[in-house]
């Protein structure tokens, strides 16, 4: 009997590999996002990127990162960890979610809201920003985990 292959990715590696390509949806020129959410049997429940509401069209609002509210895109984007939720096939209670950055504490209060258990990001980079600080704290007193995940492409290529 022929044994099985031993160098077969995990389930966190390729969870967060389908999260970077539904990120790339994005039609944000800055900052693409995307998010996952899977049972405890990985069986995925909702893909979400981040961009504008269904119906409106990408070059509609401004995708400016500076600049007054309303001329910025801060005012109109929907978050992948959000638009994961929004798309979900059914309810996401005790689901975690895989997320390309640490969410923000709006997608925060709507993951702890719909019940997710654990969060997997993979980048923190505004780890200091008073929103991401705000998300930490909010996790902490849900009872959500959350943990940042190293790909194991990155290690390989050590």
């Amino acid at each position: 009997m022929q044994k099985s292959r031993d160098n077969y990715i995990s389930w966190d590696e390729c969870l967060m590999r389908m999260a970077r390509l539904i990120a790339q949806r994005s039609k944000d020129p800055s900052t693409q996002a995307g998010a996952v959410i899977v049972d405890e049997h990985n069986v995925i429940y909702g893909l979400g990127y981040n961009g504008f509401p269904r119906g409106i069209e990408a070059g509609s609002l401004p995708w400016e990162r500076d600049g007054e509210f309303l001329d910025s895109k801060y005012a109109y984007v929907c978050h992948a960890e959000e638009n994961a939720v929004y798309n979900a096939n059914r309810a996401v209670k005790n689901c975690k979610i895989y997320c390309t950055l640490f969410p923000c504490n709006e997608c925060a209060k709507t993951l702890i809201q719909n019940g997710i258990k654990e969060v997997i990001f993979e980048s923190d980079k505004y780890h200091e920003v008073p929103a991401f600080v705000a998300s930490r704290k909010l996790l902490d007193l849900a009872g959500v985990k959350y943990r940042q995940y190293e790909s194991e492409e990155s290690e390989n290529h050590k």
